[in-house]
Order: structure tokens, then C-alpha cells, then sequence
């Protein structure tokens, strides 16, 4: 009953009261990337969703656009604005998701949704984390975050989906608001974030 409606329906009650106490904070938040951006407060990004259906996810923009003569990005550490690595280092990066969570393409707990070009470098295993809606937290985030192998990564993942309950889901709710506190495993070694998915890492 709780993985097939009160999950739901506690996404979307949460999810609205946290936009409106927050919503202060968004504005200025909006203000400020938008200076530090060019215009552009907002990331938007295509992700792999439930059951495999691709959605777009919004973020907070916390890296600049800037390229190198060759015309390519320039690596995400030189990318990364003053104002970007404080809004990513206290997860407030993370917030625009709520929007993800209303509209019904992600809830608040469940393995992040990553990039379209790894779907296929998924094994059979690998694809269950697609069987729940991906979360703004999950089970990995409190376990390593950023930090731990993508083996590891994928086995928080399954676990998560395998053992899904209110019990759960208020844990991690509980260890993300404490990591978000401490600043804890934000970035993997001398990456920003974690290192591209290859399939055999």
C-alpha cells in the first residue's frame, strides 16, 4: 500500500510545503545564478526515469557554459562558479527537483536518475533501479554519496528497491538532511562529481 499510493501522496504533500517555506531562498537563488550564469539560473538535462522513460530534470546551473578554442566545454572544475560550488556543496542545487517530484517524474527517495548514454551499459541487474521513480536522495546518497564505486553505487541502488518502506525512505530522509549539514561526500577524489559510468567500474 505505501510503495503503490501513500508514497505518492506524501511526495506531493512534502514537496509543496518545502517549495513554499523555501521559496524566499529559491528567488534569491534565482538572482544570483542568473548573474553568475548569463542569464541562466536553471540546468535542464535528460535523465533515465522510471521503467526507462526519459525526462528532463532541473537543477540549479551551478558550472558557466565557457569553452576552449577548440570549441568543446571546459572541464567541469573550471566551469564551476564561486556561486555554483556554494549552492552544489550545500545540495541547495538539488531543490528545482521538487518540481520533478509534483509534476510525478521523480519522488523525494530513490536511486538518482542518471545519464540517457548509460542505459546502455546496464547489465540485467543494474536495470531494477529502474523498476521504483527516481529520488532526489536514495539509499546511496547516505552511503558514500558521490564517494563510492558505481558497483557499489548500483548494489545501494537494488537494495533500496528491494526493501522499500516508510521505515526506509524516513531514514534516508533523516541521513540526507544530516550529510546535507555536514557537507558530506559531495565530490569523488579531485572530481566535482562522480567519474563518467563506463560499464566496468
Amino acid at each position: 500500500m505505501y510503495r503503490v499510493f501513500f508514497k505518492r501522496l506524501i511526495d506531493i504533500l512534502a514537496a509543496l510545503i518545502v517549495l513554499i517555506i523555501l521559496s524566499p531562498v529559491l528567488l534569491i537563488l534565482v538572482v544570483v545564478l542568473t548573474i553568475a550564469n548569463n542569464g541562466k539560473p536553471f540546468f535542464f538535462q535528460e535523465r533515465i526515469g522510471y521503467k526507462d522513460k526519459i525526462f528532463k530534470v532541473i537543477k540549479f546551473k551551478t558550472m558557466n557554459d565557457r569553452r576552449g578554442k577548440d570549441g568543446k566545454l571546459l572541464p567541469d572544475h573550471v566551469r564551476l562558479t564561486p556561486a555554483g560550488k556554494f549552492v552544489r556543496s550545500t545540495s541547495l542545487d538539488e531543490l528545482p527537483q521538487l518540481l520533478n517530484v509534483l509534476i510525478g517524474e521523480m519522488s523525494l527517495v530513490g536511486p538518482r536518475p542518471l545519464l540517457v548514454k548509460y542505459l546502455p551499459l546496464y547489465n540485467d541487474q543494474q536495470l531494477i533501479r529502474h523498476t521504483v521513480k527516481p529520488g532526489i536522495s536514495g539509499w546511496s546518497q547516505v552511503n558514500g554519496r558521490n564517494t563510492v564505486s558505481w558497483q557499489q553505487r548500483f548494489e545501494h541502488d537494488i537494495f533500496y528497491v528491494e526493501n522499500l518502506s516508510l521505515t526506509l525512505d524516513l531514514k534516508i530522509l533523516f541521513k540526507t538532511v544530516k550529510k546535507v549539514v555536514v557537507r558530506e561526500g559531495i565530490a569523488a577524489d579531485d572530481n566535482v562529481t562522480m567519474p563518467p559510468f563506463t560499464g566496468n567500474n
